[in-house]
């Protein structure tokens, strides 16, 4: 397995809402990134906020070695529109010995060829999100992150049985078979909650446990 430093150098291609999204987080982590699209506007409008924009056309194994992709240890593929250009992009990026690949799908079956031809992580932001809007239109949730094994993080109000006291004496893990991680209290940062920890009807709340459980103990109000 190679050794990748948490700070390498990353190549985005595809310049639309994900990539976009993608290449402008890296940036504002002080990653060094080179993006890559066909499109010369979307390339011109990029080239003042990441290290390096180029235009080219990363169907081409030949334009890939003109850019150097070669050299990075992290690429993503962010196109989704043509799954023919997506998968071709990521086949290239694997000949090329890419350690670390990521790479956007818009469905199943695109995910399932993504990881037959060696794509290391493929990612379903349409279906993620979909999914997480879903467990917020309750209203009890104030936001959603669900986890491969069914393990969930989510973050909300702390419902009124267990306010006004500790989570010793609420008895949130063995009643609820969740467990309260952190709390906020107005004008102060997120700390992290022990079973000595007091929750009041102000406060915000991170739970974990199971989708189930946590959907549960957030609706009993």
């Amino acid at each position: 397995m190679v050794d990748i430093r948490s700070d390498a150098p990353v190549i985005v291609i595809g310049l639309g809402r994900f990539g976009a999204a993608t290449a402008g987080q890296l940036d504002r982590q002080d990653r060094e990134v080179l993006v890559v699209d066909t499109d010369s506007g979307l390339v011109q409008k990029w080239a003042d906020r990441v290290t390096h924009a180029v235009q080219a056309d990363a169907r081409s194994m030949e334009a890939l070695k003109q850019i150097g992709a070669d050299e990075f240890q992290i690429a993503v593929v962010a196109t989704g529109a043509s799954i023919e250009s997506s998968v071709l992009i990521a086949a290239n990026l694997v000949d090329l010995g890419v350690p670390q690949i990521w790479a956007k799908a818009i469905s199943i079956s695109h995910g399932k060829i993504l990881e037959r031809i060696g794509v290391h992580h493929v990612i379903y932001p349409e279906r993620e999100a979909g999914e997480r809007v879903a467990h917020l239109l309750s209203g009890s949730m104030l936001d959603f992150i669900q986890f491969d094994d069914n393990y969930v993080i989510a973050k909300m109000y702390p419902p009124r049985s267990i306010r006004g006291r500790s989570l010793s004496e609420s008895g949130v893990r063995t009643r609820y078979r969740v467990t309260v991680v952190g709390v906020k209290t107005p004008g102060q940062p997120f700390t992290h909650a022990t079973q000595e920890t007091v929750v009041s009807r102000h406060d915000l709340i991170i739970v974990s446990g199971t989708a189930a459980d946590v959907e549960r103990f957030a609706a009993i109000g």
